[in-house]
């Protein structure tokens, strides 16, 4: 009776909610009324109260779809209606499922996950800087704790210039700024790197591997790296902060942030990670690999693909999110109740309520938790930076480029505040200063003056770890306007 009343609704249900969503009833199992409602309130204030053009989501529970459902315009000048079948740029989510493909070569012998990951690059080599390169292993690399810098670049249709090849941005950027498993570094250039293993280990190009190897055997007939040929009408448009379409881009770090992927299917990768052996999907790893997928590397609570997180309220969750321009997406696994949840966008304001709304409306102990916590949460107060003695006085030394090396000085002084100088330009504040677990950040205004950086206007943010009396580690030309380059 439930599942009848259910589709009755869903049938009735269309015309009245056309402009903001299409229920889509699964074949396999269906969300109680009481949960579904929950749910679905969740996303229409969220899509009410940020102006986001479209989302879709899907949950999966026991093996088995239990709601996807479309809601807005997934592409507004070609008036196409998001539903779950519609292609949602992935960014970050794109992480995992290179590291599946990866985890492929690793299972026949092709890949040694600690081995040096310079053993399977070419002309671009990584080079060690703050450590030896041989300790950058492929799974320090899968893992960001290889020592590599925080990467992005972003290469826009219609501009003059193009992504440069992989061997080129390895050798430009693929500097071991700390040493190898020492420290977590987000870094989309590592998994640039992953997918450049890929194709030369297995002599085909990165996007035509990932459909043979992973995408098809598992089912997956609407995710493609970038978009597949024959797939543009399924692909939602990328949308600003003013809903602008924002033209089509490419990176220099494919198989970090170039997954297209729907609900439908990233619902269908959450529960083959969990060993939900389904029927319609191929064996592509052992479940043994699964799980060393999702054992975090320390000293990350990162794993090979992975945030690990063992207490998303009271539960352990494996996840990834992604976030770009006109992007922002959530996959959360939930291994002790066999359920994926998936949220995806095409806009750039995050919707992790909705993520966490949906958790708690199928699992009660999530929403006690959750509702507690949102009750005790206070904004944090505001910290003034204050130097200790060992952070205190006038640091010299170089900022290292691809091009040239200029000197670089900081002045921190005992009343916090901190003076900056790069090369011959004037001194500069470093604002937005923070020093915690060894750790000094802060973002001060300069150019770097390489031809990639000096393209866009940028101010630079400075990430440094103090080491035995001495601060090392990374500056990052970041553009100021929008969208990001």
């Amino acid at each position: 009776m439930l599942g009848n009343r259910l589709r009755r609704l869903g049938r009735v249900a269309v015309g009245a909610l056309l402009l903001q969503g299409l229920w889509i009833a699964t074949a396999e199992g269906q969300l109680p009324a009481d949960r579904l409602a929950k749910a679905r309130a969740s996303i229409l204030r969220f899509l009410d109260s940020n102006s986001v053009a479209s989302m879709a989501v899907a949950v999966a529970k026991d093996g088995k779809i239990v709601y996807e459902e479309g809601f807005g315009w997934a592409n507004r000048e070609r008036q196409s209606r998001a539903t779950p079948q519609t292609m949602y740029s992935l960014a970050s989510i794109s992480k995992p499922i290179t590291a599946t493909g990866l985890m492929r070569l690793v299972e026949r012998g092709q890949v040694d996950l600690d081995q040096p990951a310079n053993n399977y690059l070419g002309l671009g080599k990584l080079t060690g800087l703050a450590g030896d390169a041989t300790g950058a292993t492929v799974r320090r690399v899968l893992s960001h704790t290889a020592g590599l810098p925080l990467h992005y670049q972003f290469f826009y249709a219609g501009a003059s210039y193009q992504p440069p090849t992989m061997d080129e941005t390895i050798a430009r950027y693929g500097n071991l700024v700390f040493a190898p498993g020492t420290t977590y570094e987000y870094s989309n250039l590592g998994f640039g790197i992953i997918d450049h293993i890929i194709n030369r280990v297995s002599g085909q190009p990165y996007a035509d591997y990932m459909r043979s190897e992973v995408f098809l055997p598992l089912g997956l007939t609407h995710t493609s790296v970038d978009i597949g040929p024959g797939l543009e009408p399924y692909a939602a448009e990328r949308y600003d902060a003013r809903q602008k379409p924002i033209p089509f881009y490419a990176f220099d770090h494919m198989g970090a942030s170039a997954v297209y992927s729907s609900a439908h299917d990233l619902v269908r990768f959450g529960m083959f990670h969990l060993k939900d052996h389904r029927s319609d999907q191929a064996p592509i790893l052992t479940d043994g690999t699964i799980d060393l997928m999702h054992q975090p590397v320390a000293p990350a609570a990162y794993s090979l693909g992975f945030a690990v997180t063992d207490d998303d309220n009271g539960y352990k969750r494996f996840a990834h999110t992604g976030g770009m321009p006109g992007v922002a997406t959530i996959m959360n696994l939930y291994p002790t109740e066999d359920m994926v949840v998936i949220v995806l966008t095409n806009s750039s304001v995050r919707p992790n309520d909705v993520a966490q709304d949906i958790a708690a409306a199928m699992l009660p102990r999530y929403a006690d938790t959750l509702a507690a916590r949102r009750a005790r949460a206070r904004p944090p107060e505001p910290r003034a930076f204050a130097p200790g003695s060992e952070l205190t006085g006038e640091w010299t030394g170089t900022l290292r480029t691809w091009k040239q090396t200029a000197p670089f000085r900081l002045e921190i002084k005992a009343d916090g505040d901190v003076f900056a100088w790069l090369g011959d330009q004037p001194r500069a504040v470093l604002n937005q200063v923070t020093f915690a677990g060894g750790r000094l950040n802060g973002r001060f205004a300069a150019t770097v003056s390489t031809d990639d950086a000096r393209r866009w206007a940028h101010s630079v943010l400075v990430g440094l770890l103090l080491v035995n009396g001495t601060l090392k580690g990374q500056v990052t030309a970041q553009t100021t306007g929008d969208p990001a380059y």
